[in-house]
């Protein structure tokens, strides 16, 4: 029965442990700056949203 505890007691402590993180969260502080080099260049690489043509007129 104490094998029984111990492994789950091991078992909790490792799925804990997992839950730690030892770097700081990068949430806070100043918003992210664009590099010097960027001088307006679009970044975005999804194509445009297609349009349908409007009914003709009658």
């Amino acid at each position: 029965m104490q094998r029984i505890y111990l492994a789950l007691v091991v078992a909790m402590t490792a799925a804990l442990s997992a839950c730690a993180d030892s770097t700081p969260s990068h949430h806070h502080g100043a918003p992210p700056q664009d590099p010097p080099d960027y001088h307006g260049v679009p970044t975005d690489d999804r194509p445009p949203m297609m349009i349908d043509a409007p009914s003709p007129a009658k």
